[in-house]
């Protein structure tokens, strides 16, 4: 085996190792000694090809972001109607977060308790999925007849600002929690129902 190969597998053997690290803990209770027990590496071995913890989490959050994008693009989303849409946008992404629980746990970690020294690592590399996330809000907003005087771009930027304080409650929530797979559930559970709120409010139209 040539050199480069045997590098490439070492370094895939502990990317497999450190998902595994990462998709079952947080990032500040994952453990490099853990990472190097599981994938059988000696720690040496791992510094040699990654700077340290900080590098392997930032590999293991891109992976994450990658697989989610491909599995969420793989599925047509073709959204005529707003409410069927979004829905349809919810369980492909609920469907990806079931058959991908570590996957599932290392997303909502760095939404739920991003390590605030790599907040501006995190923010780069999930600039695709938020794109990705932009284009679906958009194609529901095009099915919907918009109020006088609000344009897309305002309703989006509303969409976007109401989601981001929904995922800030949940931060919160995830300081006091001591059940995160029971938090994760509650916000999947809550996230449909908090955006059909935001696309038709909370209270009928006068008659």
């Amino acid at each position: 085996m040539k050199k480069e190969e045997k590098t490439q597998k070492t370094k895939e053997r502990i990317l497999a190792a450190a998902l595994k690290e990462f998709g079952s803990k947080s990032y500040d209770a994952a453990s490099i000694n853990t990472i190097c027990e599981a994938g059988q590496i000696s720690k040496g071995l791992l510094y040699h090809n990654f700077k340290g913890k900080d590098e392997l989490y930032l590999l293991c959050v891109k992976t994450c972001y990658d697989e989610m994008i491909t599995a969420l693009k793989a599925q047509p989303l073709e959204i005529k109607d707003a409410k069927e849409g979004l829905q349809s946008f919810l369980m492909i992404r609920q469907t990806f977060f079931h058959e991908n629980p570590d996957y599932a746990n290392i997303f909502f970690n760095t939404v739920l308790q991003p390590p605030k020294h790599l907040e501006a690592e995190l923010a780069a590399l999930r600039s695709g999925l938020e794109a990705y996330f932009r284009q679906c809000y958009l194609a529901v907003l095009n099915c919907l007849n918009l109020r006088d005087g609000v344009t897309r771009e305002m309703a989006l930027e509303y969409f976007l600002g109401a989601s981001e304080m929904f995922n800030n409650y949940f931060q919160k929530k995830a300081e006091q929690s001591g059940d995160y797979r029971a938090l994760i559930e509650a916000h999947e559970d809550k996230l449909s129902a908090i955006f059909d709120i935001m696309l038709y409010g909370v209270a009928k139209a006068p008659l």
